[in-house]
């Protein structure tokens, strides 16, 4: 249990750190962040849709019963659809204009609050999700935790802006922003101790975790990629979309899951 709380805290640490990374996201050019933008929502999809399909899923169909775990993935599905449709009221993938409108006044930093609520409800999830992982397998948590990370770095980015666009400064929104993504932290050790008292947990929440991580890939991920017009553009996210998904499978060799 040691070396398993030890990896998770590393693992959930690192996710929560990205956090900061909406400082920088606001201090370059918008179209310097659109450009990476182009490119980690894509690889986002693709890690996200692969650790969905090459670990979780076939890790879910060996733990728990066959009759159920379609199930449990159908409500992983729908209590993401609900979580960030109406708790986590404004998901930022990067929307980036919606985020620098001029001319609007907003009253909203109770919006604002709000907000940072979902993203610590989504983080704790995250975190829960992480451990239960990597007391399947190291394989399966690393891959997990990757999806993760490319999940979190282009909602860090909006996050940030969001609590700068409602008149929070940038030493409060950063304070602010980091200590929302330290409930994936606690998330990870939750699930550490919860996961140990009933071990036979561990299955359904990776079953659970798949549908989660189907829906963010292919219903809020892929539509954004769906938004570009161009087709060499296309062509080029279809790519690295193509390339998420073959990063996690090749995990899945280097770090066989005994």
């Amino acid at each position: 249990m040691a070396s398993d709380l030890f990896t998770i805290l590393i693992a959930t640490f690192v996710v929560s750190v990205l956090s900061l990374t909406g400082i920088s996201a606001l201090s370059i050019s918008e179209g310097t962040l659109h450009t990476i933008l182009f490119f980690i929502v894509a690889f986002s999809a693709g890690s996200i849709m692969g650790a969905s399909i090459f670990d979780l899923l076939p890790e879910a169909v060996e733990l728990v019963d066959e009759h159920q775990v379609f199930i449990i993935v159908a409500v992983g599905y729908a209590a993401f659809f609900f979580l960030e449709r109406f708790i986590y009221w404004y998901h930022g993938h990067g929307h980036q204009q919606d985020i620098e409108e001029e001319g609007k006044e907003h009253e909203e930093k109770g919006f604002a609050y709000l907000n940072l609520i979902g993203d610590a409800i989504h983080n704790f999830i995250d975190g829960m999700v992480i451990a239960a992982s990597f007391t399947v397998g190291f394989q399966v948590g690393l891959a997990t935790t990757i999806a993760v990370i490319f999940h979190e770095l282009p909602q860090e980015m909006g996050d940030y802006g969001i609590l700068i666009y409602a008149g929070f400064n940038r030493v409060k929104a950063m304070l602010l922003n980091f200590a929302a993504a330290l409930t994936v932290v606690l998330g990870g050790i939750f699930g550490v101790f919860f996961l140990e008292m009933i071990d036979a947990l561990s299955g359904y929440l990776v079953a659970f975790s798949a549908g989660a991580f189907i829906y963010l890939a292919a219903s809020e991920l892929v539509p954004e990629l769906q938004q570009e017009k161009d087709f060499k553009r296309s062509l080029i996210q279809f790519i690295i979309f193509l390339f998420g998904m073959a990063v996690i499978w090749s995990l899945g060799l280097m770090f066989h899951h005994e």
